[in-house]
């Protein structure tokens, strides 16, 4: 059943404005790609599973619109995103001669999205995109805003730039075909929106959070808008994450040290972010800023999402060296985004004794 057609939320910087279409149907519908702007050529980024189910689609759709559409297929996995896969885009667009005016289109999860994200920034100093984001994790989070990056083997998203998408088309239809683990994973930055931002949001993922496992349409798209707008908001105001969008990496510090510790791809990134929640949520809880009750209530809810509550075995030494190639870091110090409230999120340093021992006994055993 398709969802009653959801109105756009719109993201405004000083770099520019833009809408983030969501509902169902939308790779078919030619609204969705009105408006854009012309050129002679649009290049799909895409990989090889998302361009079987929905690569000839969208090419379909942008035909009326594009003397030439092409597409090319990056390897799938977030161990892939880095300077090799980035040049199999550079190779695509100089091969067929593209220009400033060729767009590129973002068609898959949130590698692909970051990727076909740094190409446009740089090819020829910078071109249009589009993000067309399939999975649950980039509908709600990373196509949204303008952060594009690749990884580096001591640390995840080192080398990007901050570069505006000229629209986000979130077609809910995409969701149909997400493997569960790929669900569990987006319902993770879901859930980060309530505690950093809205606690009534919080309350209504409690409440809905069954209906979001089995992808009942009407509650993904609520879900989806809501946490856009929340997303929205906050990049309006801080759009180079200059103090207030920091928010949004609540439990990443610990999170990408998992992902980077562990080997790219080891673990999702939504599941290293759940994971990561409840390291900082804890970690609040040490700092005297929230209750054992409220970390206890949201580790409950992340784990009945289906993700992991208990941190990987590393020794402490390497946790704190991960943590320290973190962009939220300064001279060497780890700065993390902690609870000052339910609903309220800050940048804070904490001893290392003290991170260390919240990993401690939330972790497992080495």
């Amino acid at each position: 059943m398709n969802a009653a057609p959801t109105s756009a939320v719109t993201v405004s910087t000083p770099h520019g404005r833009y809408d983030i279409q969501i509902d169902g149907a939308l790779l078919s519908s030619p609204a969705a790609w009105a408006g854009l702007p012309r050129a002679a050529q649009a290049v799909i980024v895409t990989n090889p599973t998302v361009d079987v189910l929905y690569g000839p689609a969208l090419e379909q759709a942008l035909a009326p619109h594009y003397g030439q559409v092409s597409r090319v297929r990056l390897p799938d996995g977030e161990q892939y995103k880095n300077w090799t896969s980035l040049e199999l885009v550079f190779d695509h667009l100089l091969a067929r001669g593209c220009d400033r005016q060729t767009v590129l289109f973002a068609l898959g999860g949130g590698v692909v999205g970051d990727m076909a994200g740094f190409a446009a920034a740089t090819f020829m100093r910078g071109v249009p995109f589009v993000q067309v984001p399939t999975t649950l994790l980039a509908q709600v989070d990373s196509s949204v805003g303008g952060k594009t990056a690749i990884n580096h083997p001591l640390g995840k998203n080192m080398i990007g730039a901050f570069y505006q998408p000229e629209r986000v088309v979130c077609d809910l239809d995409t969701l149909d075909t997400l493997p569960e683990r790929e669900l569990a994973a987006g319902l993770a930055e879901i859930i980060k929106y309530g505690p950093i931002a809205d606690m009534a949001f919080f309350d209504w993922i409690e409440a809905h959070l069954p209906a979001l496992r089995r992808r009942d349409r009407a509650a993904l798209a609520h879900a989806v808008r809501r946490a856009c707008e929340i997303k929205a908001e906050v990049v309006g105001q801080d759009e180079r994450e200059h103090g207030l969008r920091a928010i949004l990496n609540f439990g990443h510090t610990f999170g990408h040290a998992i992902e980077t510790g562990l080997g790219y791809g080891q673990w999702l990134h939504g599941e290293a972010v759940a994971c990561g929640m409840v390291l900082a949520a804890a970690l609040s809880a040490e700092l005297g800023l929230v209750s054992a009750d409220f970390t206890q209530r949201l580790t409950r809810l992340i784990e009945s999402a289906g993700l992991p509550v208990v941190a990987p075995a590393m020794d402490g030494a390497r946790w704190l060296e991960l943590m320290r190639v973190d962009k939220k870091a300064q001279g060497g110090e780890i700065r993390f985004i902690v609870l000052e409230a339910p609903g309220r999120a800050a940048l804070r340093t904490a001893p290392d004794a003290t991170v260390l021992r919240v990993i401690s006994r939330h972790g497992a055993r080495a």
